[in-house]
């Protein structure tokens, strides 16, 4: 089986960052892609998540509006909200993210060897 998403986009918020009990980071963010062309073009807004090491990067250098390349696992989560009712979210499970930049601008004034490599398996803490 194959289970791959693959995107490119901007950030429609800054990444929201916390702590597995286990203390493992986990970032959770939105990435809006665009597809179709011409007058069909559209607006995806695609759920992220990313873990450990990953997501201390995401949370440091992703903010509302930053390009990046995102690629991962897709997955589907369930659980019970305060009602009881049954809720689901479909995610991308982020393995590797890269920054990008708007034409004819640098991503970060960091030099490249400064920034961590975001090429990395997710380590799911749950």
């Amino acid at each position: 089986m194959f289970n791959q998403f693959t995107g490119i986009g901007n950030l429609a918020a800054d990444p929201e960052i916390r702590y597995a009990q286990s203390g493992t980071a986990v970032a959770n963010y939105t990435v809006c892609c665009e597809g179709g062309y011409g007058e069909h073009k559209y607006t995806e807004f695609v759920r992220c998540v990313s873990f450990g090491k990953l997501a201390e990067i995401v949370g440091e250098y992703l903010s509302k509006g930053k390009r990046c390349f995102i690629q991962g696992e897709m997955q589907t989560r369930q659980w019970d909200d305060k009602d009881g009712n049954k809720r689901y979210t479909t995610e991308i499970k982020v393995s590797t993210m890269k920054m990008l930049a708007p034409k004819g601008e640098a991503v970060q004034n960091t030099p490249e060897s400064q920034i961590p490599n975001a090429d990395m398996n997710s380590d799911t803490p749950f």
